[in-house]
């Protein structure tokens, strides 16, 4: 299959995990005039909306039962009751960040709401549509790994950098350079037990891909983190795909980075708990790391009366 075709197979399989609203959303500019009528009576209050009858859509529109019915099949519904329960789905899912919009008028506290809704929204996104299966291969791959590779650029330079900050729980040598040409090197010299993972909300990053590219003839297997199917998570030996709602909105928060964060959480623990004993010793550093902590709060603590008592 081409990367063409991919993509258009990956565009599909994203539309069949978008919720109700979302799909009006994107559907808005091929309806009919009074179809996009009712399609704003839906989108400006979903709650009211689903506690309406047809008879009752049909008047708060302008429009004719009818109408609505056409509506209801223009957006993938059965008929309006179908329509009615896929709505009240998607309200029990939470409102998508299409309803939540962010403007240079919003009070903090707005900003605040829109903001957390935007991205709770996206993660519950990204866990909807998140493979298990790619995350158990990926997870398999990690474990077997004589060292790991993260690579990204941007944002995903700073998941690739958090990343490496979780070594103990891979437990095997991992590295994030931030140079491009030390990247380069480092796929190169690559061997058949290294592993890559490569970050890129488009997928379609130059660099990264080249990095890709240069692991994968050394002999390494590639995990790749995106945002949707791409060149990238085509040449991929596992690819993760991390929807979110991520746009160009200058105010749009930078979702896919948190998503992505979440992910290699879920791989560095998952590597973790199906290594006991990586796992005994990760404990016992924490507790070990805990204990100094708290002596040093201690020692601060017992100081602080001196102090107080010399002034």
């Amino acid at each position: 299959m081409s990367i063409q075709d991919s993509l258009g197979t990956g565009a599909a399989a994203d539309e069949s995990t978008d919720t109700l609203l979302e799909r009006i959303t994107r559907q808005v500019p091929l309806l009919r005039r009074s179809e996009q009528r009712v399609a704003a009576i839906v989108l400006d209050d979903p709650v009211g909306a689903s506690q309406l009858t047809m008879a009752g859509l049909a008047d708060a529109a302008e429009v004719s039962e009818p109408t609505v019915m056409r509506f209801c099949s223009s957006i993938g519904c059965e008929g309006f009751q179908d329509f009615r329960i896929q709505l009240a789905q998607t309200l029990a899912l939470g409102l998508p960040v299409t309803h939540s919009s962010i403007t240079a008028d919003d009070s903090a506290a707005d900003l605040a709401e829109k903001v957390f809704d935007h991205t709770i929204s996206s993660l519950d996104r990204a866990r909807r549509t998140l493979a298990p299966d790619a995350v158990e291969r990926a997870i398999e791959l990690l474990r077997g790994a004589s060292d790991i590779l993260f690579v990204g650029f941007g944002a995903s330079g700073i998941i690739a950098q958090d990343a490496q900050q979780k070594f103990p729980l891979f437990g095997v040598p991992c590295q994030a350079p931030e140079d491009f040409h030390q990247q380069f090197i480092a796929a190169t010299m690559s061997g058949p037990r290294s592993v890559m993972v490569a970050v890129s909300n488009t997928g379609h990053t130059e660099q990264t891909m080249i990095v890709a590219e240069a692991a994968k003839k050394a002999g390494a297997a590639v995990i790749s983190i995106t945002g949707r199917v791409s060149p990238l998570s085509e040449l991929a030996d596992v690819p993760l795909v991390v929807r979110t709602f991520e746009d160009t909105d200058v105010y749009t928060p930078s979702t896919s980075r948190i998503a992505g964060l979440v992910v290699i959480d879920v791989l560095a623990t998952g590597v973790a708990l199906r290594s006991p004993e990586r796992a005994a010793a990760i404990r016992r550093m924490k507790s070990e790391l805990a204990s100094m902590r708290h002596g040093a709060d201690g020692e601060g603590q017992q100081e602080q009366p001196e102090e107080q008592t010399r002034a």
